[in-house]
């Protein structure tokens, strides 16, 4: 009888845990998000790595819209975990506005990069730095890739954006070895003081 009673409240509190455990890790990446906003907000007036709170290692780089889907994202320096935990990450230095290649941004497939898998060739996807410039892109192409493949980074001519998440969407486990790129092509610059 006890082991009945044990189990009868054991594993609701189990499932209540693991419920939070999953709420927590979304409500901080949402909360997260308007605190960026506010540093991307300093950025933009001139302002050099402003970070979001005060013991953080990540400030905004940039900020990531689909205007179509209504996406908005603080893009964050570098790709490292603790980054791609509050937003999408740049992977390589600084972005600027003037540069021709490939710019490369990496975020998490259940939260910031979810709407990855809405998108559609054609697309408008839209990049603002932080001297206010927004560069626009148009989808161009999207695939899935092995993790070891990294072709899709090299870009010698031109100006590319590359969006990469892990794959699939609602794999039960993270961090499997594929995942989904969305690439766009440079299409116009215009100077905004926000998206």
């Amino acid at each position: 009888m006890k082991k009945i009673a044990f189990i009868t409240v054991f594993l609701p509190l189990c499932g209540l845990w693991f419920i939070g455990q999953g709420s927590y890790i979304h409500a901080k990446a949402m909360v997260a998000q308007i605190l960026l906003k506010a540093a991307w907000s300093e950025t933009l007036q001139g302002q050099k790595e402003v970070k979001p709170w005060p013991w953080a290692d990540i400030w905004p780089v940039g900020r990531l819209s689909v205007p179509r889907l209504g996406i908005d994202r603080i893009v964050l320096a570098g790709a490292s975990g603790q980054a791609l935990a509050f937003g999408p990450g740049h992977l390589f230095g600084p972005i600027v506005p003037e540069e021709t290649g490939n710019i490369v941004i990496a975020g998490h497939r259940d939260t910031h990069f979810r709407f990855l898998k809405d998108l559609v060739i054609g697309d408008e996807i839209q990049l603002q730095t932080a001297g206010g410039e927004t560069l626009v892109f148009r989808v161009g192409q999207t695939r899935v890739v092995n993790e070891n493949n990294t072709t899709l980074l090299e870009r010698d001519a031109g100006r590319y954006l590359t969006l990469i998440t892990c794959y699939p969407f609602d794999a039960v486990n993270p961090g499997g070895p594929l995942r989904y790129v969305v690439q766009g092509q440079y299409r116009v610059s215009k100077h905004t003081a926000a998206i």
